[in-house]
């Protein structure tokens, strides 16, 4: 696949010049050292950290990876050629040669790491400040691009922070526990500290040595039932009360691993664990439904193509319904599409529902603290796309946003569209 390489220049007033040299110790944020399954992908607290990074110079690098063949091979040379464009654009901007090539030293390192090569999903995500690095790996296709500027570009993250952009996924049993967040395009594993490695481990067992089997029991008392839970293994018996305990400590793990996050959770196990898992579970986005089948075994792919069949319609009924709350409370002055209305609310936490034009920028500057607008019909050096801007800030603000195509905004002809908390 082949992207043409997108440059954003730096403000008039540039801070490169009288930047400080790079610090000897770059902090490392995200998984690099990892070499298993698990990846380390951008979440909600991550995108409010890049927000909220007040370095002056601050580079944003995207590519497309992959996860398997001949094309891996083709991926470094491709992160080499986006790290030549930053240090021109460092040294154009007026930052000496010797002290650019020092600012991308730590992802330079990473074009000759094979092991971090092999283990790639579709798209990847790199951020660099003089004294950080944080790298994400995305199951989304990202078209190449460098950014130097004194904001983050974030914009081709959004889209994993949408409504219908996201979602975890706990697949389940007795033995194994993974979780996944998953996109339209497919999944990655996280890293899962905290959880227990198997029901066995969580209730100091040991392991059964066969997949524990469930079946009713006739009950001794009329209009009665009660579930049994049969094993070969040591232990013999696990009832509810104990598949209860089991996931009242996954769900400890789930919401230490999720806290502050909003994208549905869905459960793939066996059918009978869906009611227990219900009565342990805290994290408020449950979704009641459940990827039916052992999960031991299924690849992430298959994971994936199960659960998106039960999310789909209901990502579409949930984007439907919101449209219609945006029209019914449209000239209540609980809605709106004006650009400066919205972007000061965005920025103040105050919307509950966004809709954002993919496809669509208007540029300018805002400055919420004057609460004041500039708008350009082509971008300055100094300019952003205030849409971006706009839907970032409602992301990292808790609320629902939803990227469609300009004609399905609620308003044809809005380039935003914000239903207002109260």
């Amino acid at each position: 696949m082949t992207h043409p390489m997108g440059v954003v220049a730096q403000p008039r007033t540039s801070p490169l010049a009288n930047a400080e040299a790079p610090s000897k110790k770059v902090v490392i944020m995200g998984a690099i050292e990892a070499r298993e399954a698990s990846m380390n992908v951008p979440t909600r607290s991550d995108l409010k950290d890049l927000v909220d990074d007040d370095a002056a110079i601050r580079i944003s690098l995207y590519l497309p990876t992959h996860r398997a063949g001949p094309e891996i091979q083709q991926d470094p040379i491709r992160l080499g050629n986006l790290l030549r464009s930053a240090e021109r654009r460092l040294t154009e901007a007026g930052l000496r040669s010797v002290r650019a090539r020092e600012f991308l030293d730590p992802v330079r390192k990473l074009v000759t790491d094979g092991s971090f090569w092999r283990h790639q999903l579709d798209g990847l995500a790199i951020f660099v400040t003089p004294d950080r690095l944080r790298v994400y790996q995305l199951p989304l296709e990202l078209d190449e691009l460098v950014v130097v500027a004194d904001r983050y570009h974030l914009k081709p993250l959004l889209s994993w922070f949408t409504v219908g952009g996201t979602y975890y996924l706990i697949a389940l049993s007795q033995k194994q526990i993974r979780l996944f967040q998953g996109s339209p395009f497919g999944v990655a594993e996280l890293d899962f500290e905290g959880a227990p490695e198997s029901l066995a481990a969580a209730l100091d067992e040991e392991a059964p040595s066969r997949e524990v089997q469930f079946h009713t029991k006739a009950p001794r008392i009329r209009g009665e039932r009660s579930a049994v839970f049969h094993g070969q293994g040591p232990g013999g018996e696990h009832k509810k009360d104990e598949l209860l305990r089991y996931f009242r400590i996954v769900d400890d793990a789930v919401g230490a691993r999720l806290r502050g996050e909003t994208a549905p959770l869905l459960l793939a196990s066996v059918d009978y664990y869906l009611p227990i898992y219900r009565e342990a579970n805290t994290y408020p986005y449950f979704l009641d439904e459940v990827v039916g089948g052992s999960p031991e075994g299924a690849s992430a792919e298959e994971l994936h193509r199960r659960a998106w069949k039960l999310l789909e319609p209901r990502f579409a009924e949930e984007r439907n319904q919101a449209a219609a709350r945006f029209r019914e409370l449209s000239g209540t002055g609980l809605a709106s599409t004006d650009l400066k209305e919205c972007l000061l609310a965005a920025h103040q936490g105050r919307v509950a529902s966004l809709f954002a034009a993919v496809g669509v920028q208007r540029w300018g500057r805002f400055d919420p603290a004057n609460s004041e607008i500039v708008e350009h019909e082509t971008p300055g050096a100094n300019d952003y796309d205030l849409v971006d801007f706009a839907a970032t800030h409602a992301v990292v603000n808790g609320a629902s946003v939803y990227a469609v195509e300009p004609g399905a905004m609620p308003e044809k002809s809005a380039a935003l569209a914000a239903v207002f908390r109260y």
